[in-house]
């Protein structure tokens, strides 16, 4: 089928980019890409333009950056100028008001990191990772005015993998996403998707990730820690406190050994942590405050660790 549909696109982070890329692959127009206002990053606080900014001004698209949308009148001009069939929203970053929601003939659509209802909000990868979940997915949903609660049209399960974290995980996501929205798009204008509605009470939030997040609960037993490491790097990552500082622990597995919760024990040149539930994590790379990552066997020949000595 040959695409008509003349689509705005508006994403802000690295995982619309494949989506972006897809669109124009699949040889769909893009009149406009909507993302956020270059933000200051960095030590210097230099503004730096969003990975979808980045990659639209690598493909010569027109771009709009309004710091608000909801009562945005110039935006909302420039939107009903184009008259899209379709907004193809990911990871925008804002919620689409009333008169964007209504104003395309097919929505806007959007494309979420999970398999909604579960997972709804601005970290579904993470949360989906810290709770230990062995599956999850990409849905494709048409938008309305709740938080990620509109009628979905496609969605496509995906094995989580053993040692996957948020950073292995959401490039796959994104890709297959960006495939399962060309697929969404064919099925619309072919007229042979139907769309179905949440169950709200199947709902599971995934809300913004705060620093304390990160903080280390040693009265979970190790499973859940180590899920919890998993799912929150590269931010907030998973820390504690080491001799008054902060300490991360950025690779690290489970093993069975009564420990008490947040001693150290070090054995056969190991180093591990005890846990709730008589388990244990054994350390493999570490980073103390204001040092680089280092092997769990540097730490502790570096640190003199004692048995016993408690972190957090």
């Amino acid at each position: 089928m040959s695409p008509s549909l003349n689509l705005v696109f508006a994403g802000t982070p690295r995982f619309a980019v494949p989506t972006l890329d897809k669109l124009l692959e699949a040889q769909f127009p893009v009149s406009l890409v909507v993302t956020q206002p270059d933000r200051p990053r960095g030590r210097g606080m230099e503004l730096a333009a969003s990975p979808v900014k980045q990659r639209a001004l690598e493909l010569g698209l027109p771009i709009t950056q309004p710091e608000t949308i909801k009562e945005n009148q110039q935006f909302r001009a420039q939107l009903a100028a184009i008259r899209p069939d379709a907004v193809v929203v990911v990871g925008y970053g804002r919620m689409i008001p009333p008169w964007m929601i209504d104003l395309p003939p097919f929505g806007n659509l959007n494309l979420h990191a999970s398999l909604l209802p579960k997972y709804r909000g601005a970290a579904p990868i993470q949360w989906a990772l810290s709770r230990g979940e062995s599956v999850t997915g990409v849905t494709t949903m048409r938008i309305d005015a709740g938080l990620d609660s509109g009628d979905i049209l496609l969605q496509k399960a995906v094995a989580i993998l053993p040692q996957e974290t948020a950073e292995s995980l959401a490039p796959r996501l994104a890709a297959i996403g960006a495939e399962l929205m060309i697929e969404t798009l064919d099925g619309l204008m072919a007229g042979t998707i139907r769309s179905r509605p949440q169950d709200p009470g199947q709902a599971t939030l995934a809300p913004t990730l705060r620093k304390e997040d990160g903080r280390i609960d040693f009265a979970r037993s190790a499973g859940e820690i180590l899920n919890r490491l998993r799912g929150f790097q590269p931010w907030p990552g998973a820390f504690t406190c080491f001799r008054g500082k902060n300490l991360h622990i950025w690779e690290a597995k489970a093993i069975e050994q009564p420990i008490p919760p947040g001693a150290l024990w070090s054995e056969d040149e190991s180093l591990r942590v005890g846990c709730g539930a008589d388990t244990a994590l054994e350390l493999l790379v570490v980073q103390p405050e204001g040092r680089r990552r280092m092997s769990a066997r540097d730490f502790l020949h570096g640190h003199r660790v004692r048995n016993g000595e408690l972190l957090g």
